[in-house]
């Protein structure tokens, strides 16, 4: 077991999990602390490392991409003090540290873990409900239902079409940028159906963030919450619905051939789920259909 105990916050290693507890410092951002506690499994992560400096150093976790559904939705966007995979070390610590950072290390050379790309996510997401006020809105999602209710901030076009309500089964995608200097931010969710979106601040499905306040980049816990139900972005294209009429057609053609067609044909079949073409419950169905023609 390796532990490290700063003000930060509280890390732990058991050689399968890394659990990261954010302290109650005031330095720790409203993010971090309404996420909570996260448990970080070992094939999530693609390295760590301690970073020494003059007055303090970084530990830091980095995960392999795609594996947090938070780190997705934000992109590298959010500021240090929000990060959840970064820990303040103060300087008579540090062997602790790289303590810790040589037990990750060898837990990952050990696993022979891939630190490369995922297709599915590996930790959960925020937990819900979650809630957030954002620029010209508060915005909360409970896991099955996205509610957008505007303040005194949001633009007429808005306010007339009343608070916005849908299903995460709507939802198509979902996008987080935070404000930068005079430059507003968003989030903002696409529906099926809905017409080409306008601006943030016209796009009653989107929140506008003004980049007042820290607690607005809990904004980044609801999207993280909504994105981790929607399918990954690197997953593989589902197979086009092809199964029934393939099988169909494929067992109309072996009546009249003979035997040693048929047996091509089984090969060809086999040749086809080998390369992931066939699903396993296509190959055997439309195997079965082949084996009666014999």
């Amino acid at each position: 077991m390796a532990e490290i105990i700063q003000k930060d916050g509280t890390w732990t290693f058991d050689g399968d999990v890394v659990r990261i507890v954010p302290g109650r410092d005031k330095e720790v951002g409203p993010l971090r602390q309404t996420l909570g506690e996260l448990a970080v499994p070992l094939r999530a992560i693609a390295g760590v490392s301690y970073e020494p400096g003059r007055r303090s150093g970084r530990l830091r976790l980095r995960l392999r991409d795609g594996a947090d559904p938070l780190l997705q939705v934000t992109g590298g966007r959010l500021p240090e003090s929000s990060d959840p995979y970064r820990l303040t070390v103060e300087q008579d610590r540090t062997g602790v540290a790289e303590y810790f950072v040589d037990e990750v290390r060898n837990a990952l050379l050990l696993e022979q873990v891939d630190p490369g790309p995922v297709d599915a996510y590996l930790l959960p997401g925020p937990a819900v409900p979650v809630t957030a006020a954002g620029g010209d809105a508060a915005v909360a999602f409970d896991g099955d239902r996205v509610s957008l209710d505007w303040n005194w901030t949001a633009e007429d076009a808005k306010h007339s079409a009343g608070p916005s309500r849908f299903r995460v089964a709507d939802v198509r995608a979902v996008d987080w940028s935070p404000a930068k200097g005079l430059t507003n931010g968003w989030l903002r969710f696409s529906l099926a159906g809905a017409p080409a979106a306008a601006a943030p601040k016209y796009d009653p499905h989107a929140v506008e963030l003004f980049g007042f306040g820290k607690k607005e980049l809990v904004t980044a816990l609801v999207a993280a919450a909504v994105a981790v139900r929607l399918p990954h972005p690197a997953a593989p294209a589902a197979l086009p619905e092809r199964a029934a009429p393939a099988a169909g057609a494929l067992a109309g053609e072996a009546a009249a051939e003979d035997h040693d067609a048929l047996l091509r044909r089984l090969q060809e079949l086999g040749d086809l789920r080998a390369k992931g073409i066939l699903t396993d419950e296509e190959f055997a169905e439309t195997k079965a259909l082949i084996l009666r023609r014999f």
